[in-house]
């Protein structure tokens, strides 16, 4: 069994005394994992971090075997991240979620496109929390979570939809949503993509995606809780809005 593809590297372990097990997200093979022999040498495994985008072939002797990786670096992101504590948050963030959320050896080309084109704006840190939110969007929508913000779920209308109901993830109107507005959750414009979005309404955005990741998300998927590393990055980005 062989395969050669393109990866982002999401983690990587030491096995044995110099070899490594590597976590790729692929745009033909999905999440998948490999021994790297040598990875842990003092050549390969500096350039071995998270985000790295690597050229991969894959072999095995079955296709359900772990396998082995031959892997060349095509370039770093850790680079753009390491000087600036919020974007190695970020990072961090998106690798811990996609190595959470995704099955293992299922394709999902849509989404890698997605956070290539994310991980490549690190340096750009104006526009990061922006495409960083649509990013989880995009997540939960592929994950099979996906919110439903066209129209009010009560009233069909779209018209001053302000929440987002919890248990649907479907938009409620101001009107709908009556004595119950204090149970539902926020819905910024910035999260249907209307109006430029500060930093404020950024944040607000997190939450109700956060809550979704969380809530809906996480217990379907694995038997423990949500990375940290997203919470962490949310929290860095809330005190460099107060800075």
């Amino acid at each position: 069994m062989e395969w050669r593809d393109t990866g982002i590297l999401l983690t990587s372990r030491r096995h044995g005394e110099s070899s490594a097990i590597l976590e790729v997200f692929t745009p033909n093979h999905g999440r998948h994992l490999g021994v790297l022999r040598g990875g842990a040498s003092r050549r390969i495994a500096p350039s071995l971090q998270p985000g790295a985008q690597l050229d991969l072939t894959w072999k095995a002797r079955l296709e359900d075997h772990m396998g082995a990786f031959t892997a060349e670096p095509q370039r770093s992101r850790a680079a753009n991240a390491l000087s600036d504590r919020l974007s190695l948050a970020g990072l961090n963030a998106v690798c811990a979620l996609l190595s959470f959320s995704l099955p293992e050896r299922e394709a999902h080309p849509k989404l890698y496109a997605r956070t290539e084109q994310l991980l490549d704006l690190l340096p750009e840190r104006d526009l990061w929390p922006l495409a960083y939110l649509r990013w989880e969007m995009a997540l939960l929508d592929e994950m099979g979570f996906g919110l439903d913000l066209s129209a009010c779920a009560v009233r069909g209308t779209n018209e001053e939809l302000c929440f987002v109901s919890p248990r649907t993830g479907r938009a409620v109107s101001r009107q709908a949503a009556g004595k119950w507005a204090d149970r539902l959750l926020p819905l910024p414009d910035i999260l249907k993509g209307e109006g430029p979005g500060g930093d404020g309404e950024i944040l607000e955005a997190l939450r109700t995606t956060g809550f979704f990741l969380e809530s809906h998300m996480a217990p379907t998927l694995r038997d423990r809780p949500l990375p940290q590393a997203r919470a962490a990055y949310v929290e860095r980005f809330r005190r460099s809005t107060d800075a």
